[in-house]
């Protein structure tokens, strides 16, 4: 699965304006809570649930947060962009910026660790980051994950 595949433009947020951690958790949601009829407390707290089992800031200016919720349909996928960097509680102690949100059915481990494998892959491209960071819209986001999901 490509990350395309479950990213839509509507759930990109090229200027996050949070600055801690349950902010860019909330942030996020709203955009995926609205496009995929979730409640947003339920997604917020799921989140947050499974930040206490330790961070998703996972080094390298990278959070992935992602938990599992009853009655989803598919695998729901949001990106954000923090600019000036969120301490997300990270392994490396430096600021997360840039962050993909992953919400799965309860019931589904194989789709949901194979996409967060290709998001952590991709990832650990630095001149790729390094677009992502300079991207200017949801558009740009599109372009510079389509370029380099491709050659993966």
């Amino acid at each position: 699965m490509k990350i395309l595949d479950a990213l839509k433009k509507e759930a990109i947020l090229s200027d996050l304006k949070s600055v801690d951690k349950k902010g860019v958790l909330e942030e996020l949601s709203n955009p995926v809570s609205s496009l995929f009829n979730i409640d947003k407390d339920d997604l917020v707290t799921i989140l947050m649930e499974r930040e206490s089992l330790g961070s998703t800031g996972i080094g390298g200016g990278i959070g992935i947060p992602h938990g599992k919720l009853k009655n989803l349909d598919s695998l729901v996928l949001g990106f954000g962009l923090s600019r000036r960097g969120v301490d997300f509680e990270s392994m490396d102690g430096r600021p997360t910026h840039i962050f993909f949100l992953l919400v799965t059915p309860e019931n589904s481990t194989g789709l949901h660790l194979k996409l967060l494998a290709r998001i952590s892959r991709i990832l650990k491209n630095d001149p790729f980051k390094a677009k992502l960071m300079a991207a200017g819209s949801a558009a740009e986001i599109i372009d510079i994950i389509a370029e380099e999901d491709e050659d993966f």
